[in-house]
Formats: structure tokens, sequence, C-alpha cells
């Protein structure tokens, strides 16, 4: 019993400190998001003003701002979750390959994952702006002419392709690991059977990459939903607003608008919709595991 509880107080005590961090972090500001969200303050005043719902009832009787940024921050997380998925498993599938200097494409691939997101960004600004500007002096094709952040369609198409290019080579990674742990004995059974290459990888291969598979697109789908920094050093919203992302327009809201209250409010909702579209998802990938 002394031995039990030396070791049930030595985990309370390594536990204790990071309980202390997340609580300060992010429990204590999550609940006074919720009061701030009942509330009417610009961050200046003293104390804020108590308004009960009247922020959400704002929110549903039809803030076009807002609808707006969620509209944009729902297709750009379908496209982004279609194109990084898809494009990380083909290179994966290519790098698990005997190739020369597949080891070094692996990390070529791995390198704009780990550099800052707002970095990421101001390149590829300078790269729309005055790269392509270049390229096209040189070069004479058409498509590096168009004004890639300065029109709406273009400038969506824009964030996805830097948002895909930066965040790759994390979900290669994922997928290289679970190629790996593919049974080689399952393979050679399905070879010796008569399956080919595309057979062998649709019917075996696939179903085996489940856990792999489940993984990035819950990882694909929330950074989709938070995007901001690409979007905050790029356009910064525009043009014309068009590509407010949902987090963008909340930090407008409270930072740059000082309307805390309806910011915070924005931020609530927000998360109710992330959290029931990750576990309807969640819920999904986990039948089909099953199922496969």
């Amino acid at each position: 019993m002394g031995r039990k509880r030396k070791y049930m107080l030595e985990n309370v005590l390594y536990t204790l400190p990071a309980l202390i961090l997340v609580t300060m972090v992010i429990y204590i500001p999550f609940v006074m998001s919720g009061y701030y969200s009942l509330t009417e303050w610009n961050g200046i005043a003293k104390e804020p003003v108590f308004i009960g719902l009247k922020n959400f009832k704002t929110l549903f009787a039809g803030n076009t701002e807002y609808i707006k940024s969620l509209t944009f921050t729902a297709k750009y997380t379908v496209l982004f979750m279609v194109l990084s998925n898809v494009l990380a498993l083909a290179l994966a599938v290519a790098l698990v390959q005997k190739i020369r200097f597949a080891n070094l494409m692996r990390g070529m691939f791995f390198i704009p994952y780990i550099m800052s997101m707002t970095i990421v960004g101001f390149i590829w600004k300078f790269i729309f702006s005055q790269g392509f500007e270049s390229l096209f002096a040189k070069t004479g094709w058409k498509f590096l002419e168009w004004s890639w952040l300065g029109e709406s369609n273009l400038a969506f198409f824009a964030v996805v392709f830097v948002g895909v290019w930066q965040s790759l080579g994390f979900y290669i990674v994922l997928y290289i690991a679970g190629l790996q742990a593919v049974p080689k004995d399952v393979l050679e059974a399905a070879t010796v059977d008569g399956a080919g290459s595309v057979t062998r990888f649709f019917k075996v291969v696939l179903p085996l990459l489940g856990p792999s598979i489940t993984t990035c697109i819950f990882m694909s789908l929330t950074n989709a939903v938070k995007v901001f920094d690409i979007i905050l050093a790029m356009t910064k919203g525009g043009p014309g607003g068009s590509t407010y992302s949902a987090t963008l327009d909340i930090y407008r809201e409270a930072f740059q608008n000082n309307n805390y209250g309806l910011g915070s409010a924005k931020a609530l909702v927000f998360f109710v919709i992330v959290l029931v579209i990750t576990q309807v998802v969640l819920k999904i990938m986990h039948s089909r595991e099953v199922e496969l």
C-alpha cells in the first residue's frame, strides 16, 4: 500500500504542472470567452455590459460577413483535404519505392512544414507579386501574368495552393509510415494470386492504410478549419474580403473592431460547428476502418 500511494503521489506531482498550465491557457480563457459572448465590451472599459444572447441573435439574424467567412472556410477545407491527401498519398507511394535520392526528396518535401506559416505566406506573396512577373518577362507564359492575389477566384486558389504546399510533407511522412507497415507476406500472397500492381494497391494496400488515412484526414480537417497565418500574410482577407476565413473574421471583430463580445460569440459558434464536423468525420472514418 505504501508503494502504491507513492506511485499515485508521483503521478499527481508529475501531471499537476501540465494540468495547471492547460487550465490557465485553455480552459480559463474558454470560460471567459463564453462570458464575454454574453456582453458588450470594447476591451478598454473596466467592466463589460451584460446583454444576454443579443450577440448570438445578431449572428443568426444573418450576419453576412460571418456567413461569408464560414463559406470560404468550408470551401477551403474541402479543397485542402482532397488535394493534400491525394497528393501526399501519391507521393508517398512513389517515395517508398527503391529509387535514388528518395530520402533526400522526403526531406525536401518536409522542409516547408517546419517553416513558420507566416514566413511561408510572405515568401509566396513575393513570388505571386514579383517572382511571377519576372518569370513572365522571360517565358511569356500567360498564367504568370494573372493577378493571383488581386482577383477573388485566383486569390482563393492561391491560398489553397500555398496551404497544401506548406503542409504536404507532414502527410507524406504519415502515409509513408503506413505503407511501410503493410505486411510483406500479404503483398506477396496477392502477387501469387495474380493481382497486378493497381489491383494490389486498391484491394490490399489501401484498405490496410485505414488508420493512416483516418489520421491524415482528421489532421488536414483541423489544420484547414483554423487557417489564419497564411491568409493574414498573403491577402489579409482581400481582395474585397473574398479570402476572409472564420478565424480571421473572429480576429478582426475582436482585435481590430474592438468588439470582444461579438467576436467571442463568433468564436463559440465556430467552435461548436468544428466540434460537430470533426466528430461526424471521425465516426465515419472509424466505421470505414471496421468495414475494411
